[in-house]
């Protein structure tokens, strides 16, 4: 097993950083070419892991499909490829068998395959029901309204509503209960406007008539989940400049603008909101038309309360930046944090409370920062930070070294699941990564 150690001399961050391609972006518009017989071209698709596994796999099915023989397709820890996946398959002719890695297997998948039976799918669990590995046989499927549990995963609901268009009447979606993540559903069905697909969004139903996808060109944007953790770095320095460069916003109303911008600022990924969060932290952030800059200005708030229901792929930074600056906070919403990568939930008490913070969780799903100034003395080069094989758990951590100088992880690799150069660009603003294999 490696071991890195990220060693950051000062508490400053000045350089230009391109962030790579949204993952979240780049596997939908992967999905809709596929279905649309691959006439579209996508430039700027993202080098992820997850991008990379969803591109091989879909080739598989082409090359695959029509055949005798059962094929197996391993999702490895892709959530997203597992549920797309499972949704696409439905209706490809061939058997097939999706299966994944062991925490794949613990990640539940009943709400996805209950609909998709509903539409006619021929889909059984092999193990443990409502769990993969699944084996599936294509099959035409039928229209049906379809009421979906909406606060466990948009993703179920993404897979829905990516093969809607190719239903004999298309699809009527009712979501039950709050709905979770709800940006990434409006994400869906804004890159699906782009292949040509209309939809309405009434309250708690989605319609989607069928239609036929249309042949476009695309570029997929930089990913603004990965620059949570250039806000979290950015507000624990004390100086800070930093360029996220050809980075767009979703809140213009909130930027600061300097200079006249000639291209559309709107972009569709929700996680933009850290332009609005990290204000309370002293991060202000700018755009121009290079991109977004981010300085740091303004005191930090002494409480800060939030849910993200919405937002769930931000909570480790946000958490991880409350703690280490000493805001208290409570936080809701994080349901769908313990059927992610690992039980993020767990995973976050565990490795805060082994640097000396003071946090909770409570009530199962909300998670509390207390009274917490860091105790230092806690901090050594002999404490080591569980990834858990997450890669999001890495790179929250990994801005603890501005404040401590020196912090350690295992398995530093696991961050090319959805940032593959996250390491290279830590460097460029001057921190120091040293792998080691542990003894």
């Amino acid at each position: 097993m490696n071991i890195l150690t990220l060693n950051k001399k000062d508490k400053k961050l000045f350089g230009e950083i391109s962030l790579p391609a949204s993952k979240s972006f780049s596997n939908r518009a992967l999905i809709i070419n596929f279905l649309s017989k691959k006439t579209s071209k996508i430039a700027n698709l993202s080098k992820a892991d997850d991008t990379a596994l969803m591109k091989n796999l879909l080739e598989r099915i082409e090359e695959a499909k029509n055949t005798n023989e059962i094929v197996s397709l391993d999702c490895k820890n892709s959530g997203t490829v597992m549920r797309f996946l499972t949704a696409v398959l439905a209706q490809q002719p061939g058997k097939w068998i999706l299966t994944g890695s062991e925490r794949m297997k613990d990640r539940p998948i009943g709400i996805l395959v209950e609909s998709l039976q509903q539409l006619g799918a021929n889909i059984r669990y092999i193990e443990k029901k409502g769990f993969p590995p699944l084996q599936i046989e294509g099959q035409k499927l039928n229209s049906k309204e379809i009421v979906i549990e909406s606060n466990v995963s948009s993703q179920f609901i993404t897979a829905l509503l990516l093969i809607a268009p190719t239903l004999p009447k298309g699809l009527r979606l009712v979501l039950k209960n709050e709905i979770s993540s709800l940006p990434y559903i409006k994400m869906t069905l804004g890159l699906m406007k782009s292949f040509g697909i209309k939809s309405t969004f009434d309250k708690n139903i989605i319609t989607i008539e069928k239609q036929n996808l249309q042949s476009t060109e695309i570029t997929i944007e930089p990913d603004w989940t990965s620059a949570a953790y250039w806000y979290e770095m950015v507000a624990l320095s004390d100086e800070a400049d930093i360029l996220l460069k050809d980075l767009r916003c979703i809140y213009p109303s909130m930027l600061t603008l300097n200079s006249e911008l000639k291209e559309d600022l709107s972009s569709l990924q929700g996680d933009s909101i850290l332009v609005e969060i990290y204000k309370s932290f002293g991060v202000n952030t700018i755009m121009d038309d290079q991109g977004i800059r981010l300085t740091k200005k303004g005191k930090c708030v002494t409480k800060f309360d939030f849910d993200f229901t919405n937002y769930p792929d931000l909570a480790q930074s946000v958490i991880v930046t409350c703690a280490t600056l000493g805001i208290k906070g409570a936080f809701t919403g994080l349901e769908s944090l313990r059927i992610k990568e690992t039980d993020r939930l767990d995973a976050l008490q565990s490795e805060l409370q082994k640097c000396g913070f003071n946090t909770k969780i409570v009530r199962s799903s909300k998670f509390e920062v207390r009274s917490c100034i860091p105790d230092l003395t806690k901090i050594s080069y002999s404490k080591i930070v569980n990834t858990y094989q997450d890669h999001r758990m890495v790179m929250a951590f990994a801005p603890l070294a501005i404040k401590f100088g020196s912090v350690k992880f295992e398995n530093p690799e696991v961050v090319s699941k959805s940032y593959p150069h996250f390491w290279e660009d830590l460097e460029k603003v001057g921190f120091e990564a040293i792998v080691s294999e542990k003894d």
